[in-house]
């Protein structure tokens, strides 16, 4: 294997502060968290620079070395249509198929008129689908299943029955908002099939319930998480693996303007991670709406937290694992082994640690 030219290593920034439960991982510093295991325990990542928020990701890379190097990047996709992606989510599902669910570089583009309240009317960020049946070696049937403009892309699950379901969240006009919804296949990612939008309504270039992460609950139900600007996450219930949402309600989890992620175990707990409303002890912070959203909203993102739950409705008490000034936001974990998870935060903060679920559970 050819290992990547660059060997950067993560440098704790200054000023952040660490659970000493947490250690850091032994990456590079440009592998996006996306992590996912091929059928010989190497490792697959899509790869970029995320120095700076927004930086498009190379490619596709794998490693087979628990992470120290990886491959050159490749692009899932050489052509003009789709791109190397923008930012994006892999899976590779129990029949051996890797899926990408991406958002395309080409034809990107945002704005936001400030004065008028409104995106500008070509704003765009496609999401395209690949799948590779070689371990990522060659990717086909590219389809482009969202024309339009999507925000960020949190995590894509396989469910007991073998559908493959991935929020995607969509931006909507007038008022110009966004909501979300989740696209499914039961094809292996030859085709999809986008389920019913969950639109809650709002104003602003961050207004609505945006940025879904979805897990399946103990009771074969499919829990989806979403940020919103309204002190908590809010929730989607779907009895039918996704392709519809008809349970709607807020979550009673406090959270800032922020994703979450969730992250189901070996043992069959979940994981969750997200930056709460206000930091640990204190009870207030920064605020914003305006263009932003019709609220103002807490834009705290110092604080990353974790918590558990056996049944995605009651939820261990939370813990925060790290800090930073800077910023902790969109997270992302991968369970290495059993008990082993690795957490980053690609789009800000650039974070790479390791924790063992036991050092945090609370009995």
């Amino acid at each position: 294997m050819q290992a990547q030219p660059f060997v950067r290593r993560q440098i704790m920034a200054e000023n952040r502060w660490l659970d000493p439960r947490c250690s850091l991982l032994d990456i590079p510093s440009n592998i996006d968290g996306n992590f996912i295991e091929l059928g010989d325990s190497r490792l697959m990542s899509m790869v970029g620079n995320r120095q700076a928020f927004g930086t498009p990701i190379e490619g596709i890379s794998v490693s087979d070395d628990d992470g120290k190097t990886w491959s050159t990047p490749r692009p899932i996709h050489e052509g003009a249509e789709s791109g190397p992606p923008a930012c994006g989510v892999l899976i590779r599902t129990r029949e051996g198929v890797c899926i990408a669910v991406y958002a395309g570089r080409e034809g990107f583009f945002w704005d936001w008129d400030e004065e008028s309240g409104e995106a500008a009317a070509n704003v765009r960020a496609d999401v395209w689908s690949a799948r590779s049946l070689d371990e990522g070696e060659t990717w086909t049937d590219h389809h482009r299943i969202l024309d339009g403009y999507c925000g960020g892309l949190m995590n894509i699950i396989q469910t007991s029955s073998g559908t493959v379901v991935a929020p995607v969240p969509i931006f909507l006009r007038d008022p110009d908002r966004h909501e979300s919804s989740v696209y499914t296949t039961v094809d292996q990612g030859v085709t999809w099939t986008r389920s019913n939008i969950v639109d809650l309504g709002d104003h602003g270039h961050h207004g609505g319930v945006d940025e879904g992460a979805i897990e399946q609950m103990e009771d074969g139900k499919l829990l989806m998480l979403m940020r919103t600007n309204w002190d908590q996450l809010w929730e989607a219930v779907s009895e039918d693996d996704g392709r519809s949402w008809r349970t709607v309600r807020p979550s009673g989890l406090d959270a800032s303007s922020a994703p979450a992620n969730l992250l189901r175990l070996n043992s069959g707990k979940l994981l969750l991670l997200w930056n709460r409303l206000y930091p640990e002890g204190k009870h207030e912070f920064f605020r914003s709406g305006g263009a932003a959203a019709a609220v103002a909203a807490s834009r705290h993102r110092e604080e990353l937290s974790l918590a558990f739950s056996d049944d995605g409705l009651n939820w261990s008490e939370p813990q925060v694992i790290a800090r930073d000034p800077g910023g902790l936001s969109y997270p992302r974990a991968f369970e290495r082994r059993p008990g082993e998870v690795w957490i980053t935060t690609a789009f800000q903060g650039n974070l790479q640690m390791r924790i063992d679920v036991d050092d945090f559970i609370v009995a």
